[in-house]
């Protein structure tokens, strides 16, 4: 499973023009699913994600989770994150997970957010989004459940 959060001040998620999921000061998470990945990765992940001390407290040091820092969560799947660009111009996506069940997967991930407290909103499934945010630092982190 591969992750990539971003600090953000705002985010948004627009699928034809209608806004459908947004909020203000949290972590937008795009979420890659392998196809290898088991409920222990998104545990693992979940974890990570809530854990993260990458809010600033009041002496400006990154020392607060998100739930401390009061924020919200924008979950986006993204299975780009498992492009292999090894050979060629044209990614490949033989490592990702088949659609029905990185659907399921990323949907128990949030859920996982979920039941640790926090807000979490969620793009929509294989659909074309424009996704706008203002990164807050910036503050973007890779992680990677098999490294």
């Amino acid at each position: 499973m591969r992750i990539l959060v971003q600090r953000v001040k705002k985010a948004k998620v627009t699928v034809d023009d209608c806004i459908i999921a947004e909020i203000n000061q949290g972590l937008l998470v795009f979420v890659g699913i392998g196809k290898d990945d088991t409920q222990s990765d998104l545990e693992y992940l979940a974890r990570k994600i809530t854990g993260l001390r990458i809010f600033e407290d009041e002496q400006g040091k990154m020392n607060l989770n998100i739930q401390q820092a009061g924020g919200d969560i924008l979950s986006v799947s993204q299975f780009t994150l498992y492009a292999d660009m090894k050979q060629g111009n044209r990614p490949g996506f033989d490592a990702s997970a088949d659609p029905q069940t990185a659907k399921s997967l990323w949907l128990e991930f949030n859920s996982l957010l979920k039941n640790s407290g926090i807000e979490v909103k969620e793009g929509v499934f294989a659909a074309h989004m424009q996704v706008e945010l203002v990164n807050n630092g910036p503050v973007t982190i890779w992680l990677d459940s098999k490294k």
